[in-house]
């Protein structure tokens, strides 16, 4: 009898155990939905203590629970809704009831859907991305740099792999400096939760994926921040990673089954060699090795071919867009998904949202690299990937060995000319993001040596290059530093920390460098803002000659020519070679410093210049 009374003291303090570790009922996701979507089917995730021993039942006009899915794991069940379209927003209890009686219920919100004309809007090549990591721009609101019960709780601005306290609020402090500045939409690295114990402040190691960091803000407060930019005109890119996960993720903790992720034998790192996908002689185990190894023993690596997985993060992705009311999509290391569900999750994605923008990250090696995974199959994939745009990381080489490179066959400005050449291999290459550096790469004033005449010159070539243009924060003011390692390009805007010493937020806290730069970037990004030339209009190039690159955006309102001298001395260029477009113009404005050209016919270009000129008739 004393026994038995032990046994079965122990197995309670074991239950009592597990129920501690999970909950009843820990989570359905989504926790809302809305009606009148496109697609009126939803799958809700369901986590909670042996919660697959439940009977599962719903009751509400217009909602139909279709299916209850157990799967390996009994603190999981899966259940499948049909939401007419005759259902009418609410809320409705579902009832869990479990063997022993006990019943659990769940409050499911049904939302009415905002259909204000400035959401869903897209990002297109009339924009300008200002790409910002959270964590480094600005700290405007210090009660929540540390966050109790969180695996990494330090603030520590003299550790590059430390959290540095940035936050929503900050950026929201900043968006008149970004409006100022000609910039139109605004790209965050992730915000959602990154709980990992160290080195998680760049966003890409999610491990909840409908939770905003504590340490950036709230749900609410994201929320603003669309809000906001939205009634300045601004508009916000919202960036993805379907590929991998942190391994603190919930739903890593606890799997739902083995498929979840992709399981090796061993810890298997992916090869990083995008080419595996396509090359028509690859061995298939270069390619799983390419696709389905990890990022990092920290990423635990999705198995997108698991029809649960993929619900789960399409509806995610879906609720942030109907949420918060974001514009466009970046996603995360584009190349390792699985291509027949990225291209299910567009034409998802797209059907419930025409309007809406998706460009991928491909850092790849060539342009047929890039083509090869953007929609409309033009390099003969024999398939659709159904993506719109891709970062042409090609152009960003192309302008760095143009401004650096010696002038040769292939080489210097003729790098730039090729791989516009080029553009042949796109459905629309103008939907292609352009940009000089991001957050995964050496800063653009760095990678030209900190010459102030080549990095105008680039900032002039980004931003009257056809595609949609994107700068990083502080290229602006001239911040540096080479990749090595990535930390160093992620240093914190100066003036963005209340006890900071030095605020480039503002004019006379910025030196006169600094200040040329801004003022050089300000007046050509908002003159961009207000030329549909520089936006829509065509674009046609000539063969460089003699190291000087010209080619010209017009359309029936504007021609603007622009031109760059690649050697170190200057040039005396004449345009008569030109006259498919300079015929019937006579004279031109320098768009940056507003200058009266007299004359177009003989140009003196000083060396590694570019010139934006708005000819006149």
């Amino acid at each position: 009898m004393k026994l038995r009374l032990v046994i079965t003291i122990g197995l309670i303090l074991i239950t009592r155990s597990i129920m501690a570790q999970i909950p009843a009922l820990e989570r359905v996701e989504p926790a809302s939905w809305w009606v009148g979507m496109k697609n009126p089917k939803v799958q809700l995730l369901v986590h909670g203590n042996n919660i697959a021993s439940s009977t599962v039942s719903l009751t509400y006009a217009g909602v139909k629970l279709t299916a209850v899915h157990k799967v390996e794991n009994n603190n999981y069940l899966f259940l499948d809704l049909d939401i007419a379209t005759s259902a009418k927003p609410g809320q409705f209890k579902i009832l869990f009831k479990k063997q022993a009686g006990q019943v659990l219920s769940f409050n499911y919100k049904l939302n009415q859907r905002d259909r204000s004309p400035n959401r869903a809007q897209g990002v297109t090549n009339k924009d300008l991305i200002y790409l910002i990591m959270p964590d480094r721009f600005s700290n405007g609101d210090p009660a929540n740099d540390s966050k109790p019960g969180m695996r990494e709780t330090k603030v520590n601005r003299d550790s590059m792999y430390a959290r540095h306290g940035g936050d929503i609020q900050g950026i929201i402090n900043h968006l008149g400096y970004l409006k100022d500045l000609g910039v139109t939409a605004v790209w965050l690295t992730p915000e959602i939760e990154n709980d990992e114990p160290q080195a998680s402040y760049h966003g890409y190691s999610v491990t909840d994926h409908y939770k905003v960091d504590p340490r950036y803000g709230t749900n609410e407060l994201y929320k603003t921040f669309v809000e906001k930019c939205h009634a300045l005109g601004l508009k916000v890119v919202k960036d993805l990673v379907h590929n991998h996960v942190g391994t603190e993720h919930w739903f890593i903790k606890d799997m739902p089954m083995k498929s979840w992720v992709h399981q090796w034998p061993k810890y298997t790192q992916s090869n990083f060699r995008d080419a595996a996908v396509m090359d028509p002689h690859a061995s298939p185990m270069d390619k799983k090795i390419m696709l389905d190894g990890w990022f990092d023993h920290h990423m635990a690596d999705l198995n997108e071919n698991n029809p649960y997985v993929q619900n789960y993060l399409t509806q995610n992705h879906i609720w942030w867009i109907e949420y918060a009311g974001v514009d466009g999509f970046r996603l995360d290391t584009y190349p390792y998904n699985d291509a027949a569900y990225m291209a299910d999750w567009a034409r998802k994605v797209k059907a419930e949202y025409p309007h809406f923008s998706i460009f991928g990250e491909t850092l790849v090696w060539s342009v047929a690299n890039q083509a090869y995974f953007t929609q409309g199959n033009t390099v003969n994939r024999g398939f659709d990937t159904q993506l719109p745009g891709v970062t042409d990381s090609q152009i960003k080489d192309a302008i760095a060995e143009a401004l650096n490179g010696k002038d040769g066959w292939t080489d210097g400005v003729h790098r730039l000319y090729s791989v516009l050449a080029q553009d042949f291999m796109y459905q629309d290459p103008t939907r292609n993001v352009v940009f000089l550096d991001n957050h995964d790469m050496s800063r653009f004033y760095s990678i030209v040596k900190e010459d102030f005449t080549k990095f105008k010159s680039g900032m002039a070539l980004l931003l009257t290059m056809r595609g949609v243009p994107q700068m990083y924060y502080g290229d602006e003011i001239l911040m540096k530093n080479l990749s090595n390692p990535d930390g160093l390009v992620r240093a914190d805007f100066p003036g963005g920390w209340s006890d900071d010493k030095e605020n480039k937020f503002i004019a006379r806290g910025r030196n006169n460098q600094e200040n040329e730069a801004f003022d050089y970037i300000r007046t050509l990004a908002n003159y961009r803002k207000n030329t549909t030339a520089l936006q829509t209009g065509k674009l046609m190039q000539y063969i460089p000659q003699d190291g000087v690159y010209v080619y010209f955006r017009y359309d029936t309102e504007k021609t603007v020519m622009v031109i760059y001298n690649g050697n170190d001395k200057p040039a005396n260029l004449h345009t008569d070679r030109f006259n498919e477009r300079v015929a019937g113009f006579n004279t031109a404005i320098n768009v940056i410093t507003n200058e009266h050209i007299s004359d177009i016919k003989e140009v003196i270009v000083p060396a590694k210049t570019t010139f934006v000129f708005e000819l006149k008739k």
